[in-house]
């Protein structure tokens, strides 16, 4: 690693072309570090309950002006933040770094997700498409018809500290809605940014003759008490809530008790097969990546590998050579040969060590984990990923730890590798390796999770599908495909164009004569 004076640029310096001026939010309540080294980078005021309502005020006021405004119109304004992003993709990818700790190529990557969900919602502004349906009723029309929803509040966890929020904010706009963010307390620089940045295309749209309200979109900062003001006002619509199951528990109840809307985007204990029939060079490439991209922190990070018996010895022994490999790829995540970044603090950490002991307490064997750079940088928490060997999956394996831990476990039939793969309370994503057409479509049909791959990994989906997945992640879709549905309301509506007394559905007669 280089020297701690020329680990990272200021923040400040990284702002300024972002337009962004942190006095308005200057204060003693959040202390933001970097993961990089351990050193502050702000110290931010945090909203209250009282300034936390007064934004959603504002919001509803946004949302009952730009619901009005055109769909299409709505997309320009998405095609110009596209455009900002473009122009300012160095310095967020580069803040994004600073405040989340992920490798410099990942951040440039999660900065281009937001500029590609852009690019997409503006042509779903065109796209927001209802059914004719054929009535049974002479002279009468039937309409499924999408409006737009109301302020959506958008809880955001520290890992991908931008794209999430971009997936529902810009789906949210162009179906018509206005947008309440609350980052994690970890990442609040990140959003003030992108806000910074959408500010300056909402000027550029307003420029070039058009209208749209102020508060379209707002940030509130602050911890779970915050959310909480989010989560219970019934002026927000939908919640929609990145993070933990145990968060996910707060949130779906807490919601659904005053009868809102959530979009729930939780944990994932996401497991690779390896079938004897695999491609394993392909699987080996795909797994690595899923399991210490991002150093362990994606909800799809690869936690469990399932190779076939008479396969595992070779794979663990592959997985071995190349998990010594990337080990010396650990470091600073500006470097563009690192290939594992810093955990984002030292409760990760912590809870990694404990789940490592307990693997050796259930007769694992564990290689790796072990703490490094600490003489360095003893603030911040870079570790080897560790691959355990177990010999069979327990209720420790079956529970995420949010950390570069891969757990090999070995299988006999293909039935008992998808019984093990979804044995789990998660279900977000999984994936198959194999040459045998028959097995890969055997584990899509009985993969209980929302992403069933073949022959790539867990990691690393496109925006053009729903993201999300079933049981304890939540249920949850963001992104493509018919995700902006979260965003809309659904109307059925019935026309009736004749001159005589209208029939009544299923034949009825209801004659007052």
């Amino acid at each position: 690693m280089t020297k701690k004076s020329s680990m990272i640029k200021g923040a400040h310096a990284l702002l300024t072309p972002m337009k962004l001026d942190l006095k308005a939010v200057r204060g003693n309540d959040i202390a933001v570090t970097s993961p990089v080294d351990g050193r502050k980078l702000a110290t931010l005021k945090a909203d209250t309950r009282q300034t936390t309502d007064a934004k959603i005020k504002k919001a509803r006021a946004a949302f009952e002006i730009w619901r009005d405004v055109p769909a299409p119109r709505r997309g320009e304004l998405i095609r110009l933040f596209g455009e900002e992003l473009r122009a300012q993709k160095e310095p967020l990818a580069q803040l994004v770094t600073m405040e989340c700790g992920k490798i410099i190529t990942e951040a440039r990557g999660e900065v281009q997700e937001m500029i590609d969900i852009c690019d997409f919602a503006v042509g779903l502004s065109r796209q927001l498409y209802g059914l004719t349906i054929a009535s049974e009723r002479a002279q009468h029309t039937m309409q499924e018809n999408w409006l737009p929803l109301g302020p959506v509040a958008v809880i955001s966890a520290f890992n991908f500290p931008v794209a999430v929020w971009a997936w529902n904010f810009t789906l949210a706009i162009v179906c018509g809605d206005a947008v309440i963010w609350k980052p994690s307390e970890k990442t609040p620089l990140c959003a003030l940014a992108c806000q910074s940045i959408f500010a300056s295309a909402a000027a550029r749209f307003i420029t070039n003759g058009n209208e749209a309200p102020k508060n379209l979109c707002q940030v509130v900062l602050g911890d779970a008490k915050i959310g909480a003001a989010l989560i219970d006002n019934s002026a927000i619509s939908l919640v929609s809530a990145t993070g933990s199951t145990r968060m996910g528990k707060f949130v779906g109840p807490r919601v659904a008790e005053r009868f809102g809307r959530s979009l729930l985007e939780l944990g994932g204990n996401n497991a690779v097969i390896v079938s004897e029939k695999a491609d394993f060079k392909l699987a080996l490439d795909a797994i690595l990546f899923g399991a210490v991209g991002t150093a362990g922190q994606r909800c799809t990070t690869t936690r469990r590998v399932i190779i076939h018996a008479s396969i595992y010895d070779k794979i663990f022994t592959q997985l071995q050579k190349v998990y010594a490999q990337i080990g010396k790829k650990i470091g600073n995540p500006y470097d563009a040969k690192t290939l594992i970044g810093p955990l984002i603090d030292k409760a990760a950490y912590d809870a990694m060590q404990k789940a490592l002991k307990q693997a050796v307490a259930e007769d694992g064997k564990v290689f790796g984990g072990r703490r490094v750079s600490n003489d360095a940088f003893p603030e911040a928490y870079y570790v080897e990923p560790a691959l355990v060997k177990m010999k069979h999956q327990s209720d420790m394996v079956k529970r995420e730890v949010f950390a570069p831990i891969l757990y090999a476990l070995p299988y006999k039939t293909l039935e008992q590798a998808v019984k093990m793969q979804n044995e789990v309370p998660q279900g977000l994503s999984s994936a198959i390796f194999t040459t045998d057409v028959r097995e890969a479509e055997y584990f899509r049909q009985r993969s209980d999770c929302g992403i069933a791959n073949v022959n790539i990994g867990t990691s690393g989906a496109e925006i053009g599908g729903a993201f999300g997945g079933e049981k304890e992640t939540g249920g949850g879709r963001e992104s493509g495909s018919d995700a902006w549905k979260n965003y809309m309301r659904r109307q059925t509506s019935t026309l009736y164009y004749g001159l005589t007394k209208p029939a009544l559905a299923q034949g009825l007669i209801f004659d007052a004569k």
